[in-house]
């Protein structure tokens, strides 16, 4: 079957006769920034599962974060994630692609050196988030930025209220950094004047901070409680804007997954965090079709620009269904975790099929959800 893509040529793929609709080709999504629990939290997610939500995504290429159980912070340490990331893969015979951060602490910068041709960057927490990973120390801050400069090494922060300090330790010591979840207008006209500046700093917006604002939380409650928190109305526009004007650089969909039965506490108690690698190019393709953004866009958002930033590539391909209605249903997520912040939404525009390493993976046919892959 002969299909169109994005920019107007066609590619060849073997398709089932009966996959709906008005298709297209777009280039697999790479995913930044994913929290797949292994090694620690497989109760969460692992993954078995975390590989099959990717797929149902259209997403072939996934970051996973270091703040797993225990923390990602050497050598030793990050081989044993691999093994584990590796063993479950073969098991369910998802070739996922991945790449793995380390994460830096007070006392971990010889481990830099060491794992710097495993890892796709280092990822400091400067302020707190899920797990013991924190550097809140401004001198410890300094001696992380300057050894990921001396290195070449992208450094990836978990910021949030520290967004001028990163932007100037990144200029201070000419470090190539990445700015993950920004959720604010502040922080889009503070990257902004940055990057005219010359500092090479590229920004990650997630999905909940574009679709949601801080009006659902009412009706969500620990569903919607997330680090970054979700911001207001206005906010949302700025990171709109700021995916217009080229600010924004990509779309780390932060999945973050936790079980319903955690969040089921007091809201100060609840663990910060929500899944989202399966609606994220849903949730994308809806706006396409409500004219909030076009389709090169998407594409330069969720797979070119991540591989010109990391300097990898990815050759696979999705096939979407540009008409497809369809409702977020929590029963039909593969995550481990089964919710999704955005349950009840229906939208228009799905992914159908995933193509990975030439293996073909159905994702609908006819209105119901299947997982299969075929040489």
């Amino acid at each position: 079957m002969k299909i169109k893509t994005w920019n107007n040529q066609f590619i060849e793929i073997d398709l089932p006769d009966n996959i709906p609709g008005n298709l297209i080709a777009l280039p697999a999504l790479v995913d930044p920034h994913v929290h797949f629990r292994t090694p620690g939290a497989e109760h969460k997610e692992n993954w078995l599962t975390g590989a099959q939500a990717a797929i149902a995504g259209g997403i072939t290429t996934v970051f996973d974060m270091p703040n797993n159980q225990p923390s990602i912070i050497n050598y030793q340490q990050l081989i044993i994630k691999k093994e584990l990331i590796n063993k479950q893969l073969s098991e369910i015979n998802i070739p996922l692609n991945y790449h793995l951060y380390l994460g830096a602490t007070s006392k971990n910068l010889r481990e830099f050196e060491k794992c710097q041709n495993d890892i796709i960057g280092i990822k400091m927490f400067m302020s707190a988030s899920t797990g013991t990973l924190l550097v809140d120390k401004f001198e410890d801050q300094e001696r992380i930025f300057a050894e990921c400069a001396r290195l070449n090494l992208l450094l990836a922060t978990h910021a949030v209220d520290c967004i001028p300090t990163t932007l100037e330790l990144a200029k201070k010591f000419n470090t190539k950094l990445y700015i993950c979840h920004v959720s604010t207008k502040k922080e889009v006209d503070l990257i902004q004047q940055y990057k005219k500046e010359g500092v090479e700093v590229y920004a990650e917006v997630t999905p909940h901070h574009l679709f949601l604002d801080e009006t659902i939380i009412e009706k969500l409650d620990t569903r919607a409680k997330m680090i970054p928190s979700l911001k207001t109305k206005e906010d949302c526009d700025a990171l709109w804007q700021g995916i217009a004007d080229g600010t924004i650089d990509t779309i780390g969909t932060d999945h973050a997954p936790h079980t319903l039965e955690e969040k089921a506490v007091d809201y100060e108690k609840a663990p910060a965090g929500v899944p989202g690698i399966e609606t994220s190019l849903p949730l994308l393709l809806n706006a396409y079709n409500e004219k909030k953004i076009t389709l090169k866009k998407i594409v330069e958002l969720t797979s070119a620009n991540p591989q010109k930033i990391f300097n990898i590539k990815n050759n696979d391909w999705i096939i979407v269904d540009l008409d497809l209605e369809h409702e977020i249903k929590n029963g039909n997520l593969k995550t481990k975790c089964k919710w999704s912040p955005f349950a009840g939404w229906k939208l228009q525009g799905k992914p159908v099929a995933t193509i990975l390493n030439n293996k073909v993976f159905i994702i609908h046919t006819h209105g119901a959800s299947v997982s299969s892959d075929n040489s």
